[in-house]
């Protein structure tokens, strides 16, 4: 990529060799990452490295300085670890770059999972039209009319209403905070409760980490309407997946649309075997377009590392380290 080998121009460029964890934490006390001060991590490393855990942070040469992640979520990275860290470990993300495809993402699975289409997809792989074994598929809803409700309205969550306008949903929202007037763009702000209760369509679009790990789980699909639709474009783990498909079965969840899973590649196995479940193997991001905006982000975050000792879009955590 041009991008990344035009920082050779500034700095040498090193490739670590190794192929699973215990290699790389081995790889990072030889001459090789010795004086590394910048990383650009890629979302695939996660398979090499493992989690970015303190045990693997406090391996990292002690060089090092920062860390440009790919995505615009971090949460394979402890950046707790990282501050505690002496030097600390800077770490950054591209936050804006996904949310387009990630919204558009969103919208197939909204469309898909209250039309009901992957059972009509499903039926006709197998040779049926619309259904076998006696069975048709159920009628589905319109989007005309629906409330969206959208819990955690950042970039994502605001490209989204404003897609699901175009579909005539109206759109509530809840966040730690109130946007402003003009951020919020006519989505009424409404406390957690009231959102499980007034959406027609929920919409997971917050970060993971330890306080939204499981936000959704039993008690809260109790709280929502019968027959809501769930949409997860976030992380698998902010929805307790053993809930959601108990909600599935008794029918208080009428349908999903899932682009992430708490064990990823793996998959609940009643949600796979569930027709009216709408399932991608996170996707969001997969265009050429955004995997580019991202990469070529993600560099420009080490070239500026680099040139000016500032990182172009830290972490929230990391912004006054």
């Amino acid at each position: 990529m041009k991008t990344w080998e035009g920082l050779s121009d500034i700095a040498e460029l090193v490739e670590p060799q190794s192929t699973n964890r215990d290699d790389f934490i081995q790889e990072c006390t030889t001459y090789r990452l010795n004086g590394v001060v910048a990383v650009y991590r890629t979302a695939a490393s996660v398979s090499v490295t493992g989690l970015w855990d303190e045990e693997l942070v406090n391996a990292l040469p002690k060089s090092l300085k920062f860390c440009s992640s790919v995505g615009a979520g971090y949460d394979q990275i402890d950046v707790h670890a990282c501050s505690a860290r002496d030097p600390p470990i800077k770490v950054s993300n591209t936050p804006t770059a996904v949310d387009d495809a990630t919204a558009d993402t969103a919208m197939f699975l909204i469309l898909g999972a209250l039309r009901g289409f992957s059972y009509g997809i499903s039926a006709l792989r197998k040779g049926q039209w619309r259904g076998g074994n006696g069975e048709v598929a159920p009628l589905g809803h319109d989007p005309e009319g629906k409330t969206i409700g959208v819990l955690g309205m950042g970039g994502i969550g605001r490209n989204m209403k404003k897609k699901c306008e175009a579909f005539g949903m109206k759109t509530i929202y809840h966040n730690r905070n109130p946007l402003s007037e003009e951020l919020a763009g006519g989505a009424k702000y409404v406390s957690f409760d009231e959102l499980l209760a007034q959406s027609d369509v929920l919409s997971l679009n917050l970060p993971l980490n330890k306080k939204t790990r499981h936000i959704i789980s039993t008690a809260e699909f109790n709280n929502m309407k019968t027959g809501v639709v769930i949409i997860n474009t976030a992380r698998g783990a902010v929805m307790d997946e053993d809930a959601l498909v108990k909600a599935l079965e008794s029918g208080k969840v009428w349908s999903c649309g899932l682009d992430v899973y708490e064990d990823e590649p793996q998959i609940h196995p009643e949600l796979v075997k569930n027709p009216h479940v709408m399932l991608l193997p996170h996707m969001g991001t997969y265009t050429i377009e955004t995997m580019t905006a991202m990469e070529e982000w993600c560099i420009s975050n080490v070239r500026s590392a680099l040139e000016t000792g500032k990182l172009r879009s830290p972490v929230p955590e990391h912004v006054n380290l």
